[in-house]
């Protein structure tokens, strides 16, 4: 279910959307706030750049939205049904869960939406290296 090839793979791993072989994001540590969302240029692999045009990740705002509900319901649940805290407290549960999950909704939502516009090829790593050939 998760390998190389599917889009879940690169949603999960933060990898390159199109050839799965490197991490989109400059650092592997999404809590350093200023690193959490600093993402590399291009692929070095397969040369895809991820920023398509200006404001491209703005779209993933969007994602984020939805994400973040999916990450409250899943504390309001848990927090109510299953450990059966009054509301307040659950309130308070889906408050935490968001700031302590902040930036892994981030990486997320990024790696959600790139994934909308961008097909895994597995030859991507070897035409690039191609194409680097030819140019040399």
């Amino acid at each position: 279910m998760l390998k190389k090839g599917s889009k879940l793979y690169s949603i999960l791993t933060g990898s390159c959307p199109k050839c799965h072989e490197e991490s989109m994001y400059a650092s592997k540590n999404m809590y350093d706030p200023r690193e959490t969302i600093h993402m590399n240029e291009h692929c070095s692999s397969c040369g895809s750049k991820y920023k398509i045009e200006p404001s491209f990740f703005y779209g993933a705002m969007y994602v984020s939205y939805a994400v973040g509900t999916a990450f409250a319901v899943a504390a309001f649940i848990i927090s109510y049904l299953f450990i059966g805290s009054d509301l307040k407290t659950s309130f308070i549960a889906i408050i935490g869960t968001l700031i302590l999950f902040m930036p892994v909704i981030m990486r997320l939502s990024r790696n959600i939406w790139i994934n909308f516009f961008f097909k895994y090829d597995s030859k991507a790593v070897e035409n690039h290296q191609k194409s680097k050939d030819i140019n040399i």
